[in-house]
């Protein structure tokens, strides 16, 4: 483990550096305070330090209350101290110190400080890790690893807002898969996972990088392309279909074709509610399906005869 040591005492630090160091650890020794939490704010700053109370320019306490303010890994504070009064120990607690090691140093005392500080921050790291898993599953599709629905629509309400603050437009695309319950039905629910895995990672692969892609539901997904017009939605759109509808996805031994219908409605620098914007993409995506499917539609709807992707990229580009 990597430790920080701070100590103006240059035989003192010695005796620790070289006590930690025969016991496996890595060491970063500094000799006053200010320089301690110089390091301890770096990217990489060890996630334990043994500081001593009193250093010039910062005392240990001092230390630790800057350590404390910052936002980041949890540093175990160990306060090295020749005091031994309970006020003392008050102070050093309601500066947020973990724990204390008496001077003079004492190697099995210093080992058995080191075993506590080991399992708290082994007890951080799994939490952390839990917290981080709690939020993946609480933000993604647990079956296909892309943003549920809460989290696609949350996102789109984020950049209406922006849309309507910068004067921009805003575009999405609710993408259907053609004849699912049909794959479901046909080579069971396995099958159908599998499918809407495939698709999702090749709906992904698609847009922009700063765009989003979700699971809407079932076998429906959601593209939210910030900062977009119609003509560059509808590209996005062709892309989408085509990347689906590319090559069978392959489930076991079996290849099943696969196609897409999408539904497209912009802003067109028009503030829109969220839920007004979906409906429209979603009498698009309706209409695409009517049509034929493996195809997209565009709102608004052409009240004489309905247009395909290509032909709205290209009146729309005109």
């Amino acid at each position: 483990m990597r430790i920080l040591i701070a100590d103006d005492d240059r035989m003192s630090r010695r005796l620790l550096e070289g006590a930690l160091k025969q016991m496996g650890h890595q060491v970063v020794s500094v000799a006053d305070g200010l320089e301690a939490i110089r390091v301890s704010a770096l990217p990489d700053s060890p996630p334990l330090a043994i500081l001593d109370w009193m250093m010039p320019g910062a005392d240990g306490l001092a230390v630790c209350r800057a350590i404390r303010q910052r936002a980041g890994q949890y540093v175990y504070i160990i306060l090295l101290t020749a005091r031994n009064r309970q006020e003392d120990m008050v102070e050093g607690l309601l500066a947020e110190a973990d724990d204390f090691l008496k001077k003079p140093l004492d190697p099995v005392e210093l080992r058995a400080r080191l075993r506590s500080g080991e399992r708290v921050l082994a007890l951080q790291e799994r939490l952390l890790v839990a917290q981080e898993t709690l939020r993946h599953q609480a933000t993604h599709d647990v079956l296909t690893g892309i943003w549920n629905r809460a989290m696609v629509v949350d996102q789109l309400e984020r950049e209406l807002a922006r849309a309507r603050r910068e004067g921009q437009s805003l575009a999405i695309i609710l993408a259907d898969l053609d004849h699912f319950k049909s794959v479901n039905d046909t080579y069971g629910h396995a099958a159908g996972d599998a499918v809407l895995r495939e698709a999702a990672a090749r709906m992904v692969s698609v847009p922009r990088r700063y765009d989003f892609v979700g699971r809407y539901g079932g076998e429906e997904f959601l593209l939210v392309l910030p900062n977009c017009e119609m003509p560059e939605a509808a590209l996005v759109a062709e892309r989408v279909r085509s990347a689906i509808a590319a090559a069978p996805i392959s489930v076991g031994t079996i290849g099943l074709p696969l196609t897409v219908s999408l539904g497209v409605a912009c802003t067109s620098g028009t503030p829109v509610a969220a839920d007004v914007l979906l409906q429209q993409a979603d009498e698009a995506l309706y209409h695409a399906k009517a049509m034929g499917r493996n195809r997209a539609e565009f709102w608004p709807i052409p009240a004489d005869q309905p247009s395909s992707s290509s032909d709205v990229i290209g009146a729309l580009g005109t």
